[in-house]
């Protein structure tokens, strides 16, 4: 038999072993949630009205959150606007908002909710991480007052963000996203004056966060892989499924296969606006997804990943699609190219016309090659290849990299 003390080191050595056997995997959760709405025909309510209807979505989420904290989830991501939709004008939201701060303040919302003013909605996401001991990240909107010193200032004497926040399992705040790539029809929010590349180290792999729109853009997605070099996305989301966008559940599944990341898609669910398509995506492809056009209600999706994917043996080898792209054979171009618009850009376009082949389009010095294959295409359907190689002006302000 060992002695005491040579069996203490043995013990310490055996526990650090199984910590660091456990980090090596993570399961991860994401919930699809139809949100509900507030009034259209109202103008500004009250705080408490306000309130009222977040506690409502707020409720649901809840009930997610256990569910998924009970089947051994590690972290939750929920959607963007998943706490007051998209129903609000600039003026008719701001009851909606509350002030958050840096997560440099060191402060659980939960067990000092008074410490920064009246937060309760962050105080209910807190205590909804730490009670069930898991992640939760939610969207919600934050508010900085600012002065005419500030040529930026708004003209009603604030900054509102388009805000996403991570609370960890004891439910302190780790991690405050503000949305830069706006899309056009979010007025009622500002966008920070810098990029921001928002990252927080766990015990389960270094993530980072954006939302929704900011995945087309360089800065922050493409930034957050590239130099960040997080493992794992967190991406709260209210994405229509309709051109030029494409299927959330194609694009976001391509996106981590192309980054060689790992991707937490929450999407919002409402039909009407062809919002559904969330999933759980790994470097190799999909863990889980859900795409639901039948029904209103919500969906939980829980799933295993790899904490740090591109260490993992299932990770396909990094493509330099670059030098790809140089070696790929030019097909020859048939006769059903053609020009279009697409957001003020002018596309060059070829027609997908047979069941399957190679294809080639070019416009300036960018080709795109496609290799396809139908699955079936109706007769009311036409299928394009398009380029574009031009940065698009976004109001005037800032470019989208297409």
């Amino acid at each position: 038999m060992l002695p005491s003390k040579a069996l203490l080191p043995a013990v310490v050595f055996a526990l650090t072993a199984l910590q660091a056997l456990a980090s090596t995997t993570f399961m991860a959760a994401v919930y699809e949630h139809a949100v509900i709405l507030p009034d259209a025909s109202q103008g500004p309510v009250s705080p408490s009205h306000a309130l009222a209807l977040m506690n409502k979505n707020m409720d649901v989420l809840e009930g997610a959150i256990k569910e998924a904290a009970q089947q051994g989830a590690h972290i939750i991501v929920t959607p963007e606007d998943g706490l007051y939709g998209w129903r609000l004008t600039r003026e008719s939201i701001y009851p909606y908002l509350e002030d958050i701060p840096d997560p440099e303040v060191n402060w659980i919302p939960c067990t000092d909710p008074s410490r920064f003013g009246p937060a309760p909605v962050q105080e209910r996401l807190s205590c909804m991480a730490r009670n069930n001991s898991i992640y939760v990240v939610a969207n919600i909107g934050d508010k900085k007052p600012c002065d005419s010193s500030d040529p930026d200032c708004p003209r009603d004497g604030r900054y509102q963000y388009n805000t996403d926040v991570v609370f960890d399992a004891q439910g302190k705040l780790v991690a405050r996203y503000h949305k830069y790539n706006l899309f056009v029809v979010e007025s009622q929010f500002d966008y920070p004056k810098e990029p921001e590349a928002v990252t927080f180290e766990t015990p389960f792999g270094k993530f980072g966060i954006f939302t929704c729109f900011d995945i087309l853009f360089y800065e922050p997605a493409v930034v957050l892989v590239s130099k960040r070099q997080v493992d794992t996305v967190l991406f709260p989301t209210a994405w229509m499924n309709v051109l030029p966008f494409l299927t959330a559940i194609e694009f976001h599944s391509a996106w981590a296969m192309g980054m060689r990341v790992n991707v937490l898609a929450a999407n919002t669910h409402n039909t009407s606006m062809a919002m559904t398509g969330s999933g759980i995506y790994a470097p190799a492809g999909a863990r889980s997804y859900s795409y639901n056009m039948k029904t209103e209600d919500g969906h939980l999706l829980i799933a295993e990943l790899d904490a740090h994917p591109r260490l993992s043996p299932a990770s396909p080898p990094a493509v330099s699609w670059n030098s790809y792209a140089l070696g790929v054979e030019r097909f020859s171009q048939n006769d059903h190219e053609f020009t279009g618009i697409i957001f003020e850009d002018p596309f060059t376009f070829t027609e997908l016309t047979k069941p399957g082949g190679d294809l080639t389009v070019c416009q300036k010095d960018l080709c795109c090659h496609l290799r396809y294959r139908m699955a079936e295409k109706r007769d009311d359907e036409v299928y394009v290849l398009g380029a574009f190689d031009g940065l698009h002006v976004i109001e005037g302000q800032y470019y989208l990299q297409v």
